[in-house]
């Protein structure tokens, strides 16, 4: 769709540099991707997000999620880790498994040895989830790139490989590249995604600098930025 919009549109409005693969460079204007106004307002103290999840206040805490409907991958990296997630006291888990693999991530957390993680098939308060993270575990697509961006937040990005022209990839190469997160890929990640989660959240000088790295490249008000971009163009169409 991009590209057959690509030479069509008075512009292109995109959340990464070097897009001129895709769009014709003067057409090209970077502005971020919106991102929703609770998940950057919340003020919910750390403490109290990992409380309203039962979780230890004192535990470093890590948030895996896989969209909505789950993603296969992560969900057997976590799966087979488990026995070695439970044996870190000094952490804990909130593992989002989507709807498709809620049954069998309930049973293979519940014919496990970890006490230490929570498992539900959605998180329905991301902001909620968001502030009680010190490391976060997803896939790479541009949205959730974003909000990690704008929060600050650590995070291993495991791209997606059932995507048009490897994008997620490429999203994730495009922070690990800048030392703003750690990638693992979708092939290697049930061999190292635990260890490496593992690794990272005991690690709190590398957390601090993935979470300053990441804020650097945050895109901050996309929404207006795109908002003024349309009026300018429609002043155009219209003098």
């Amino acid at each position: 769709t991009n590209k057959l919009l690509a030479e069509k549109v008075e512009a292109a409005c995109v959340a990464y540099e070097n897009m001129e693969r895709f769009f014709p460079a003067d057409k090209i204007v970077l502005t971020g991707n919106p991102v929703r106004s609770n998940i950057l307002n919340c003020t919910l103290p750390q403490e109290e997000a990992k409380a309203k999840y039962g979780l230890d206040a004192n535990k470093l805490t890590v948030l895996v999620i896989g969209g909505s409907l789950g993603a296969r991958t992560i969900n057997n990296s976590i799966a087979g880790g488990l026995e070695r997630i439970a044996k870190d006291n000094n952490i804990q888990f909130i593992w989002q498994t989507g709807k498709y693999y809620d049954e069998s991530c309930k049973k293979a957390l519940a014919e496990s040895s970890a006490k230490n993680v929570k498992q539900m098939a959605f998180v329905n308060d991301m902001d909620v989830a968001y502030r009680a993270a010190d490391l976060v575990v997803s896939r790479a697509g541009a949205s959730s790139i974003s909000e990690l961006q704008l929060l600050g937040k650590p995070c291993i990005l495991v791209p997606s490989p059932n995507v048009a022209e490897d994008h997620q990839t490429k999203n994730a190469l495009a922070l690990a590249n800048r030392n703003a997160a750690i990638m693992v890929r979708d092939a290697e990640s049930e061999e190292k995604l635990v260890d490496t989660i593992i690794a990272t959240v005991n690690d709190k000088n590398k957390l601090s600098d993935l979470s300053l790295n990441i804020s650097k490249m945050a895109l901050h008000n996309a929404a207006e930025h795109i908002v003024d971009k349309v009026f300018e163009i429609i002043e155009k169409t219209t003098d």
